[in-house]
């Protein structure tokens, strides 16, 4: 995919940057060292994944995107500065796979269909808390040169599912449409005892860089019962960013 400037018309309207954030921040976090890996997925197919007043969130070429998303997380801090990272959480790994989303009231974010992460702790309050669906696992993070390596295996449930995915990592570049209407994105949708929740979320724009696939053997995307319906994107790479999260709110 040949890389453009962001401005086009096919993001005529969208919010590039995110809205303001309804206060007070409920949490900050880090996210670092993380690697953007798309696929085309028919909108009709996922369809059905979607909680109650949310929908497939479709680009210009009226396709839907699926992605394959792992990073390091850095501590969390309820509300914000100066109050201190909760130490227990400390420095961790996930991977997420997740879908595109949009609401009626335009709030365009995404859909978890898996988030694999390291500490259990996390996986219960977050599926208790929030109904995203974190599942645990072992997971590893390595680096030789500019090739970066995510390893995990998942604990539970569905126990021994693996992905691991390097990448090399090249210069900075412009995001296209495409890549800014992936990236850009201000929150994410749940489903919580019966009604859709709406979690808002700022940060900067993300720093990205090429990246290119040099080893991928993943079943998550598979095992989240997402089908591919077209040749993988270019993988993007980021150093990270610093995210705000604020109150979270019922969409259905």
């Amino acid at each position: 995919m040949d890389a453009a400037p962001a401005s086009s018309a096919a993001l005529e309207g969208y919010p590039v940057t995110p809205p303001a954030l309804r206060r007070p921040v409920v949490f900050d976090q880090v996210w670092r060292d993380l690697t953007f890996v798309h696929w085309p997925v028919d909108p009709d197919a996922v369809a059905p994944f979607f909680p109650a007043g949310t929908r497939p969130d479709v680009f210009a070429d009226g396709r839907t995107y699926a992605a394959l998303v792992p990073f390091v997380m850095d501590g969390i801090r309820l509300g914000r500065a100066p109050s201190p990272r909760l130490p227990w959480l400390g420095s961790f790994l996930e991977t997420n796979i997740r879908l595109y989303s949009v609401d009626d009231a335009g709030r365009h974010g995404v859909l978890f269909r898996s988030l694999e992460t390291e500490r259990a702790l996390v996986v219960l309050a977050a599926r208790a808390g929030l109904g995203i669906p974190y599942t645990w696992a072992r997971m590893r993070l390595e680096r030789d040169g500019d090739v970066v390596t995510y390893e995990s295996r998942r604990w539970a449930p569905a126990r021994g599912l693996r992905s691991r995915l390097s990448v090399r990592v090249g210069q900075r570049v412009e995001p296209t449409p495409l890549e800014t209407w992936l990236t850009a994105r201000w929150g994410a949708h749940t489903r919580v005892a019966g009604r859709t929740i709406w979690v808002p979320n700022e940060h900067e724009p993300w720093p990205l860089h090429e990246a290119e696939v040099v080893g991928l053997d993943d079943d998550l995307l598979g095992a989240s019962g997402v089908t591919a319906t077209g040749p993988r994107l270019r993988a993007l790479w980021s150093p990270g960013v610093a995210t705000r999260f604020g109150r979270p709110s019922r969409v259905a």
